[in-house]
Formats: structure tokens, sequence, C-alpha cells
């Protein structure tokens, strides 16, 4: 059977997923690199335009990561100026995130990696059919407990530097 076939598949939806996954998150690296970003960066951008006045600790809790592991790419964000830190105005010992203007410019280009992303995963499928998977996988997530907008893959991340640093180059030594 030719991979294109439409015939029914043998393999087994987990396995179908999981490659799908594997390939999705793979995807999503090689669009961030020419940004100098990862997908780890890009998704604390995003989830900090989306709740902004996220206190680091929040962060971490969201994120289920210790938050000195979220200090550190905090950091990086700041230094690349996406990012501020600035006092809560209800707790002066909180750290509130916010976008700088840098930061909301790089919204608008995640906004478009989303979309080519998003593209080229659902290649051959029509329009309605991008809408029916969609629909279909977000209530398996739900089903599964996935908390809405945090990628699991957050949760594997150790201490170690190298989840900060980009993918290298395709032909890079």
């Amino acid at each position: 059977m030719s991979p294109r076939s439409s015939k029914t598949t043998t393999e087994g939806m987990g396995f179908l997923l999981s490659q799908l996954g594997h390939r999705a998150a793979t995807l999503f690296a090689e669009l961030l690199a020419p940004l100098e970003l990862t997908p780890p960066l890009a998704g604390i951008v995003r989830l900090v335009a989306r709740q902004p006045g996220l206190s680091q600790i929040e962060l971490a809790q969201r994120l289920n990561l210790m938050p000195s592991r979220v200090v550190t790419f905090v950091d990086d964000l700041e230094a690349r100026g996406y990012l501020t830190r600035r006092r809560s105005d209800t707790d002066r010992r909180v750290y509130a995130l916010q976008l700088t203007p840098a930061g909301e410019d790089l919204m608008v280009v995640l906004g478009g990696v989303a979309r080519e992303h998003d593209r080229q995963l659902s290649a051959g499928l029509t329009a309605d059919e991008r809408n029916q998977l969609r629909t279909l996988l977000a209530r398996v997530a739900k089903e599964q407990n996935l908390t809405p907008a945090v990628h699991p893959g957050y949760r594997a991340l150790r201490g170690d530097d190298s989840a900060t640093k980009p993918a290298p180059r395709r032909g890079a030594t």
C-alpha cells in the first residue's frame, strides 16, 4: 500500500499520532530556526501575549517547570528584547511579565509561522477536513486532560541549556 493510499491503515492510532507529533515538533523547530528561537521560547512568548502580567512563578506552574528554569528562559527573552519584567502593582515581591513592542512584533511573525506550520501539516486535506481534524483532536486532548495552550514537552526540559539554543541549521557542522 502506498503512503498516500486512501485505504484504511493498519497502524494504530497511537502510533500515527506519535509519528505526526514528532513530525509536527520537528517542522515547528525548523520553521523557528531562521528566527533563532526554539519552540519553548516561542511558547513562552505566546503565553505572555495571552496573559500579560503573568508572574514568573505562575508561568513556572503553568509549564510545570522549576522556577529557576523559567528564570533562564525569561532572561534569554528579556536579553533579546521580547519581554520585560515589571514589579506587580498588587505584590511588589512579584515580577509581572509583559511583551515589549519587539515582542508584539514577534507575535505577528509567530502567527505567520503557525499558519505555515498548519498548512504544511495538513497538506492533502480540504478546508473542511482540516477543521474537522482540529475539532476532533481538540476533543481528544480535552478528554486526556491536557492543559490547553501548553505543550506537554515542557515537562521534559532539563536544567541544561540545550533547550534554549536553536537547533543547528541543515548543513551546519
